[in-house]
């Protein structure tokens, strides 16, 4: 498969420590995307399921606490026939497997490699279907569905929602989305991730437009004011910052 990077003792990407491998490719082109150098599926360099469970072994001892192996991107999905071969030898390794996916992609593909995840990392870049339009370039309908599929296969997941100061922090928009979220009983966690703007060099060493470059990082308030707003329908617990 066509991988980008790789982070070992990642703790961000799902539960303990975790071997984080970043796939090459995406079909989006969201506006806050601090690794543009992932997007072209034409990039990366070619790495083998065998090389991967190597990796794995070599960090086990490291995974006691609930660690394991989180592919994420770019966007996985676009990749899911290898994925599944990959995924199917993990499981029987005997590792967790974790999936960090846009969620605009549901193919028999798709659906086959989320039966074989242990926890989806579902990304929701706006309730609203205009705004993610604006954001990403596309419809979020699908990732609505990829939603519900994961509810219906009783299988866990979590929601993370990048929070970008007068992009995604709209009141109305973050009530519908805590009121859309709270139906969901395999829903661990919903992640607030806050806006930054350390990955702006790479747009400039790629000659590409920042189009976020006059918004300013989302602040501890920011956050905060966010947080108010989504209990009014999730439990505080569930809300990760």
């Amino acid at each position: 498969m066509k991988i980008h990077s790789i982070e070992t003792f990642g703790t961000h990407e799902g539960p303990g420590i975790r071997l984080v491998i970043f796939l090459q490719g995406c079909n989006l082109n969201c506006a806050y995307c601090h690794n543009p150098d992932t997007i072209n599926l034409a990039g990366g360099r070619e790495m083998s399921i065998p090389n991967i469970i190597a990796l794995l072994d070599e960090q086990k001892p490291y995974f006691s606490n609930g660690g394991g192996l989180t592919i994420s991107g770019g966007e996985p999905t676009l990749q899911a026939k290898e994925l599944i071969k990959l995924f199917t030898k993990v499981k029987q390794a005997g590792y967790h497997t974790a999936l960090d996916t846009n969620g605009t992609i549901l193919s028999e593909d798709v659906k086959e490699l989320l039966t074989l995840t242990d926890l989806a990392l579902i990304d929701l870049k706006h309730f609203d279907n205009t705004w993610h339009r604006k954001l990403t370039g596309q419809s979020n309908k699908t990732i609505f569905k990829t939603i519900e599929f994961r509810e219906q296969s009783q299988k866990t997941f979590w929601i993370r929602y990048v929070l970008v100061p007068g992009w995604t922090d709209q009141i109305e928009s973050l009530e519908l989305m805590a009121k859309y979220l709270s139906q969901f009983k395999y829903l661990e966690y919903l992640e607030i991730l806050p806006y930054h703007n350390l990955g702006v060099h790479k747009y400039q060493e790629l000659d590409l437009e920042y189009r976020l470059k006059d918004v300013l990082p989302a602040t501890t308030a920011d956050l905060k004011k966010t947080v108010k707003i989504l209990t009014k329908y999730l439990p505080k617990k569930m809300i990760r910052c």
